[in-house]
């Protein structure tokens, strides 16, 4: 009896092993076929390590707030205010600039000055040697008794000198330019605009002197000339604040009758920004 139980132990243990082995043997094939490689294996797929830059429009903003005037009391009571704004918005293909300003100025009580001018210059790949720009301004004056001047067109520019203390440009663009007199007919023009444009530092920055001038002929009449000329010194009292006196002039051939077409004032002032 002892006997036949033993065979009858075997026989069944000799069935079931095989029985056994194929799950393990089905595992075993699996484990070949996808293997599980180390996480510090060189053989491991990496994760891309390569930063693709945003593309972005703007970078930078560069601003400057700019109060000037000067006032005179006695046998001649004059007042004259000029709010100005620089303001700068940079990036790596193009630079968008506006200058907008305010003038008012009274004398002996009677306005003679309120005077309103808004520009939009847009370059294109400025930071290069050579570049191509638009713009656009408006314009009121009463001082020259202009009603309304808008112009608008796109030229070429050059940057001669670059370095961290001296700035200087020159442009030449193609304007379509229309006056509305208070009186006078409209006037529509094209004219030429040449620009020089140039900010220079001295003593480590102790001492900046900055000019700008405007030329610009019309080209079906070459009697009708405008230009106009700022030239400013700076002192600066630190990063944000700068003590500064200006002189400008500027000249119009075409003018109201009345109006004389030579224009020249000093202002003293201060300016406040990052720029």
């Amino acid at each position: 009896m002892k006997n036949l139980t033993c065979f009858r132990f075997f026989t069944l243990a000799a069935f079931l092993i095989p029985l056994m082995s194929v799950p393990a043997w089905a595992q075993d094939v699996k484990t070949d076929t996808l293997k599980v490689v180390p996480a510090d294996s060189v053989a491991a797929p990496k994760p891309d390590t390569v930063i693709i830059p945003p593309h972005v429009l703007i970078d930078a903003v560069r601003y400057r707030f700019i109060g000037d005037g000067n006032f005179t009391k006695g046998n001649v009571n004059r007042s004259l205010m000029v709010l100005r704004a620089e303001l700068i918005f940079s990036g790596p293909v193009i630079n968008i600039a506006t200058n907008p300003r305010f003038t008012y100025g009274k004398q002996n009580g009677v306005l003679a000055e309120r005077d309103t001018y808004v520009d939009l210059f847009v370059d294109v790949f400025k930071k290069r040697k050579t570049y191509v720009f638009g713009l656009a301004a408006l314009e009121t004056s009463n001082l020259r008794r202009i009603d309304l001047r808008q112009m608008v067109g796109a030229g070429v520019g050059y940057r001669v000198v670059k370095t961290q203390s001296h700035d200087l440009s020159l442009t030449d663009a193609l304007l379509y330019e229309s006056t509305n007199f208070f009186e006078k007919a409209t006037v529509s023009t094209i004219r030429n605009s040449f620009r020089i444009k140039g900010k220079h530092s001295f003593l480590s920055d102790k001492f900046r002197f900055n000019h700008l001038t405007f030329i610009q002929p019309a080209l079906n009449d070459l009697s009708n000339l405008r230009w106009n000329t700022i030239l400013s010194a700076e002192l600066p009292l630190n990063k944000w604040v700068t003590l500064r006196t200006s002189f400008e002039n500027s000249y119009e051939s075409v003018v109201e009758v009345g109006r004389k077409r030579n224009d020249s004032r000093i202002t003293f002032g201060i300016s406040v920004g990052n720029k």
